[in-house]
């Protein structure tokens, strides 16, 4: 897909509420003081066209709605939230140059990155700079390290810990089952199958067939014979959105298959799953968040669904997640009468305990490294047109 050029429209995808202007062009960033009063920027490389647009447009929703809600309560410390997020079109260079720009216009504190490709790009500047902390929208395994990745962190579990949070649900379920991963061919595929399949055995089960596949493969039928033959209780679908998956259960219960069927975050939102249709009934995930329609108590759900009467993507609640965060950590930061390097926004991070999200995540959360290692099962009700729970929370 070639590059679209920038419209004004998109080229302001600049949120800033009661924010003051940008810093002049030019300046480089360690040359602006720390004034107390300045604004708290939170940049962003979002892909709200291109391959990744049902996420991007989500997450930039979700962020922009919570600076929206902290600037409306007076900000932090008397300071405004201003939020500057560009379209990238899912491109690491575009990424890249987007991140060039933003934060030589503005003395930006937190940023929100679009892809792993982008997050492993950008380390050494966010290194060098010293001044970012970043998270965004990958959940990449290599990632969850502070030691090579110190300004960094996942708004949620890592891939593997996806995996292990599903491992430990179906270990209860069934003692000794035989599992069977199915992923693509890709670096997002192949991310945690190894060190899945280590856990799996920990916990007493057996991978009876690991089946990689095309990212957008369309004839799985050779696949799908393998997988019957192999027999699984349990089949874990990673490293798509959607397709192969329909086809795979469609075909597997035309040959009397009897496996339950997972998958992981990007498979999991409400309206990519009810898109399988009446091969999705009984699939079931593994999710960070709370959904948005959810009736436990959450009172920052409540005030989602108050700004936003339409449903709202789990994309969307990782976007709104991932600016409570940020924000927690400048605020844990300022109320320490320190100033806003990535190395203390991480401290502050990472000084999380039994942190409350509002009920976003339904356990208070601990952030101890670089992931927040919760997660619940959820299952597709087809009749009720939504994800209902199927285990309670999950901490690794």
């Amino acid at each position: 897909m070639q590059n679209q050029p920038t419209s004004p429209r998109r080229r302001s995808l600049l949120l800033a509420a009661g924010a003051s202007m940008a810093a002049p062009l030019g300046i480089p960033l360690t040359a602006h003081a720390q004034a107390a009063g300045e604004d708290i920027v939170i940049g962003g490389s979002i892909p709200m066209t291109g391959v990744f647009a049902f996420a991007g447009v989500g997450i930039n929703a979700g962020i922009a709605d919570y600076v929206k809600i902290v600037n409306d309560a007076g900000g932090i410390k008397g300071r405004k939230v201003k939020y500057v997020g560009e379209d990238t079109g899912y491109k690491v260079d575009v990424s890249v140059a987007t991140f060039k720009k933003i934060t030589s216009q503005n003395k930006v504190n937190l940023y929100y990155g679009d892809s792993t490709g982008f997050a492993k790009t950008i380390n050494p500047e966010l290194e060098r700079n010293g001044n970012i902390l970043m998270a965004g929208a990958s959940f990449a395994s290599e990632l969850n390290d502070p030691k090579k990745f110190p300004n960094q962190f996942l708004v949620g579990p890592d891939y593997t810990e996806m995996f292990g949070i599903l491992l430990k649900h179906i270990a209860k379920e069934k003692p000794g089952a035989k599992v069977a991963f199915v992923y693509s061919d890709s670096e997002f595929g192949r991310d945690p199958i190894e060190r899945s399949e280590a856990e799996a055995k920990k916990l007493g089960l057996s991978v009876a067939i690991k089946i990689m596949t095309p990212a957008g493969s369309v004839d799985v039928s050779t696949e799908v014979i393998k997988l019957r033959r192999a027999a699984p209780d349990y089949t874990i679908f990673h490293g798509y959105i959607l397709a192969p998956i329909p086809e795979f259960i469609s075909q597997g219960k035309q040959q009397g298959m009897k496996s339950k069927w997972m998958g992981t975050f990007w498979t999991m939102d409400s309206s990519t799953v009810m898109k399988m249709g009446e091969a999705g009934d009984g699939f079931m995930g593994v999710m960070p968040f709370r959904y948005y329609y959810d009736t436990e108590k959450a009172p920052m759900l409540e005030k989602i669904r108050a700004m936003r009467p339409e449903y709202q993507s789990t994309a969307y609640i990782q976007g709104f997640l991932a600016a409570m965060l940020f924000l927690e950590s400048a605020k844990r930061c300022l109320d320490a009468g320190k100033p806003l390097t990535g190395a203390n926004l991480k401290a502050g991070l990472n000084s999380l305990k039994d942190f409350d999200t509002g009920g976003l995540i339904g356990v208070p959360i601990t952030i101890a490294g670089n992931s927040i290692p919760v997660g619940r099962v959820y299952r597709a009700d087809m009749k009720a047109q939504k994800m209902v729970a199927a285990s309670d929370w999950i901490k690794l």
